[in-house]
């Protein structure tokens, strides 16, 4: 005779294969959605890592990758020797660390003001209207920049001088130079981040915000009982993000805005990556840049989730 322990262990084993084969052929319309995007994270984001190596290598285009010969760690030496590194790391750490502290809060600022709307009408429309610069590309948003900041023919200035005053080199000047590059950044991104932190505060309960209005809480008191620690794990989450670009200055921005009467402050890793590796054809020592930038961002993600774990917020 047959155990019957073992028979029901059998079967139970059996039943869990089938529910697996189930769940499995419910889930293949959701797995054919989202092969596109397995796909493009393996063919645009993995399979190009392998060019990593070329850090490592005196690249040249005729050799190729595999044939070109190995130079060790000669391109950080040569890389980190420069006198000019210095100046482009501290340029890009100090506008990255700028970036996040002013436009971080904005779109959770601007989630709680379009919160509080009521009017279904005026709130659509606003949301158009802040949402719409995410899809406008940097040269367009760059041409929109001279158009109200350049010295001659800029608005601003237009009414500056209309009013008795003198032209201001918005553009030209250092300190006022990165204002705008901050500004328009927000104006850009400002909209579309606070997407996020709308779908969060939905999932606030109703009850508590009416329960503080009995007891007599009005709308800042509520935002800052209620609606902060309400979206305060997403709010961490997106900060623990953030620091993954802390060494990653967009390209675009910095290119499209930048002069030559700024360079001091605008040479930043992206551009000279671009001039140097592109522009120069040392695509080596590009790398070895760029391999050194993600080795920051991942320790600089690690530290911040580490951070975030001791106060129960972690990401993983």
């Amino acid at each position: 005779m047959s155990n019957p322990t073992v028979q029901r262990s059998a079967s139970r084993e059996t039943a869990l294969r089938l529910q697996r084969r189930r769940r499995f052929r419910m889930n293949i319309p959701l797995l054919v959605m989202f092969s596109p995007i397995f796909v493009y994270f393996i063919l645009f984001k993995y399979v190009p890592m392998g060019g990593l190596i070329i850090a490592f290598k005196q690249y040249n285009l005729a050799d190729g990758i595999l044939g070109s010969p190995w130079t060790g760690l000669n391109n950080f030496r040569l890389l980190f020797n420069s006198p000019m590194m210095v100046t482009i790391i501290k340029n890009t750490f100090v506008i990255s660390i700028l970036s996040v502290l002013v436009s971080f809060p904005f779109p959770i600022l601007l989630a709680i003001l379009l919160n509080e709307v009521r009017g279904m009408v005026y709130k659509r429309t606003i949301q158009t209207l802040v949402y719409l610069p995410h899809f406008l590309n940097w040269v367009i948003i760059g041409s929109f920049v001279v158009l109200i900041f350049a010295q001659e023919q800029g608005v601003i200035n237009k009414i500056i001088t209309a009013l008795g005053g003198e032209k201001i080199q918005f553009l030209y000047n250092k300190s006022t130079w990165l204002g705008v590059f901050l500004g328009s950044g927000i104006w850009k991104e400002a909209g579309f981040g606070a997407i996020i932190y709308l779908a969060a505060l939905g999932n606030i309960d109703p009850s508590l915000y009416e329960s503080s209005s009995i007891d007599g809480a009005n709308k800042l008191r509520q935002m800052w009982h209620i609606t902060i620690p309400g979206i305060a794990p997403v709010i961490i989450l997106m900060l623990i993000l953030s620091m993954e670009h802390v060494m990653d200055v967009g390209f675009d921005q910095i290119y499209v805005l930048k002069n030559p009467m700024v360079g001091d402050i605008a040479n930043v890793i992206s551009v000279w990556s671009y001039e140097v590796g592109l522009g120069r054809g040392q695509f080596s020592i590009s790398t070895a840049l760029g391999f050194f930038q993600s080795l920051v961002g991942l320790v600089l993600v690690l530290t911040a989730n580490k951070i975030a774990r001791k106060f129960g917020q972690g990401l993983w």
